[in-house]
């Protein structure tokens, strides 16, 4: 059934009301006992009473579903293979909501084009609750370095709840002659396009981070893209490259055990796991990259029922327990409303596409 707004048939009604109302006067007289209280005077307050009853009745059905929400298993669905730091946080979260709301919520794993493929399956979802996205940093960077998208990220996806945040690791091997952010610069300018610079593929979050880094610093390095993080750092371990950006779930290891040298993380603040470890900003201004993670839905999705999971979401975030497995995948929770993540959503949008552009980098 299409729907067809209020004022389009309240306002025609009211109007036709008046029109009988001028001819019950002209019948009673303004003198008459009956006048003010003609038949159509009546007939038109019960008319709008019904009317507003009716206008009304959406919003509280809305309510009503938010309240009975959710009624059956919701999908989580999760861009990368199973296994990984993205599909742990998500089980994580969908655990908690399976205890909290009484039915499951089911991962589905949907790899395949940096996230693409199952941002995209989300779009075309029903906007019901029932499908939801893990949301991620590729998503903002996927908004410019792919030409033909079937989907607009910011405006296709509606924000629900930001999770958590973490940093990349600026990592060398050992026998790099640096052993600072100022002296890699120092030594990248000095030789340019002779240090070769890792990353997990073409747009990944580390390929954007040594991106900006380079924009910033003003270096000029060889770019390596490889299928994915596991064969970068291995060759970077190998020495056959010299630097990589690497997430601190996967080198954090190998710089405890001095296989790499950590020379700085990308977020802002230091990170609570590499505490001695500098941040990049702490020598390059404004520099700031983050993996964030968080979850939409399809927009127009209710706000009711957004509002609820968010709730829950916020509830996660502040559960010791939760926070502690989260410090430990080396993220810094970022709880907030929709509308925080939502801002996170444009700005990070604008940001890396700026980056990309700067790099010429686009999707094979």
């Amino acid at each position: 059934m299409k729907f067809v707004p209020a004022r389009l048939w309240v306002e025609p009604a009211e109007k036709a009301i008046r029109v009988q109302e001028r001819r019950s006067r002209s019948l009673f007289g303004a003198g008459s006992e009956m006048a003010g209280r003609c038949p159509m005077t009546i007939a038109r307050r019960a008319f709008l009473s019904l009317a507003a009853g009716a206008v009304a009745l959406p919003a509280i059905a809305r309510m009503a579903r938010a309240e009975t929400y959710p009624g059956r298993p919701v999908r989580i669905v999760v861009g990368y293979a199973a296994g990984g730091a993205s599909d742990l946080l998500a089980r994580l979260i969908g655990q908690w909501l399976s205890e909290r709301l009484g039915q499951p919520f089911i991962i589905e794993n949907r790899p395949g084009a940096a996230s693409n493929v199952a941002t995209e399956s989300v779009v075309k979802a029903a906007s019901d609750g029932y499908t939801l996205l893990l949301a991620s940093t590729a998503n903002a960077i996927n908004a410019s370095l792919y030409d033909k998208l079937n989907f607009e990220f910011a405006r296709d996806i509606a924000p629900v709840a930001s999770v958590v945040r973490g940093p990349n690791v600026m990592v060398v091997h050992p026998s790099f002659p640096a052993t600072t952010v100022p002296e890699f610069i120092a030594y990248a300018k000095a030789n340019p396009q002779k240090v070769s610079m890792a990353s997990a593929g073409v747009g990944s979050p580390q390929h954007m981070s040594g991106e900006l880094f380079k924009m910033m610093a003003g270096v000029n390095m060889q770019h390596v893209p490889y299928r994915g993080g596991p064969p970068a750092l291995t060759d970077l371990l190998g020495g056959q490259v010299q630097v990589y950006f690497a997430t601190t779930a996967s080198s954090i290891a190998y710089i405890r055990t001095g296989a790499l040298r950590a020379l700085a993380v990308t977020t802002a603040a230091r990170s609570a796991i590499l505490p001695d470890v500098p941040t990049i900003s702490e020598f390059l201004t404004g520099y700031e990259v983050s993996l964030w993670y968080g979850f939409g839905a399809p927009r127009n999705t209710p706000d009711a029922v957004i509002g609820k999971l968010n709730g829950e979401i916020d509830a996660a975030l502040a559960d010791p327990r939760m926070r502690a497995r989260i410090a430990d995948l080396g993220g810094t929770i970022i709880s907030g409303s929709p509308a925080d993540f939502g801002k996170l959503f444009i700005e990070e949008t604008e940001k890396w596409a700026r980056v990309v552009k700067f790099s010429g980098a686009k999707a094979n």
